[in-house]
């Protein structure tokens, strides 16, 4: 390997088992079974959060076509599923409440975000798509297995059900788009 193909080896490892570090911390939110509705509305509205801020840096990094696409459908549909969890907390009267898991959901993104903005060309939309990918199949799981059987309030429950197919959607768009850079 030249110097540069090991720094490049280098940056990809450090930035993946930075990710694999923040969806442990996802996975953590399983082991936080006292969740409450508000904690869960939190931690929904902070992992969407989490992609609409991505998606935008991609979509000011990236000059690949698929993967400015997929910022944009990540921008959008996580906007909206904001917009729903907001607009249904105000009905029902339910203020998003922190939680560990919700500040390291947080705490881990940034992290995730600082490597992402020392990226650039191929090697940013690479990073940001593997991202994409194992992001959403650790939300899926702790959605399924954690957030949905701990959500008392029907409405709130309903609405993490219907993000469901959305959210597999994108895993599905993001691999697609991932096997395109490889």
């Amino acid at each position: 390997m030249t110097p540069a193909n090991d720094l490049f080896y280098m940056k990809k490892h450090v930035f993946l088992l930075s990710g694999l570090l923040s969806l442990g911390l996802i996975w953590s939110a399983g082991a936080q079974t006292s969740l409450t509705d508000p904690q869960i509305a939190m931690i929904a509205v902070t992992a969407n959060s989490i992609d609409i801020d991505a998606g935008k840096l991609a979509l000011e990094k990236s000059s690949n076509p698929k993967v400015k696409e997929f910022a944009q459908m990540m921008v959008r549909d996580h906007t909206a599923v904001n917009r729903k969890a907001t607009n249904l907390a105000k009905k029902l009267n339910l203020t998003p409440e922190e939680s560990d898991t919700s500040r390291s959901l947080k705490s881990d993104a940034d992290k995730t975000m600082t490597k992402l903005r020392e990226l650039s060309g191929a090697e940013f939309d690479k990073a940001y798509v593997d991202h994409e990918v194992e992001y959403h199949e650790a939300v899926i799981k702790v959605v399924t297995d954690t957030l949905i059987p701990n959500t008392k309030n029907a409405e709130l429950k309903k609405l993490l059900e219907g993000a469901g197919p959305i959210f597999t959607s994108h895993l599905n768009h993001a691999k697609e788009v991932q096997s395109s850079l490889h």
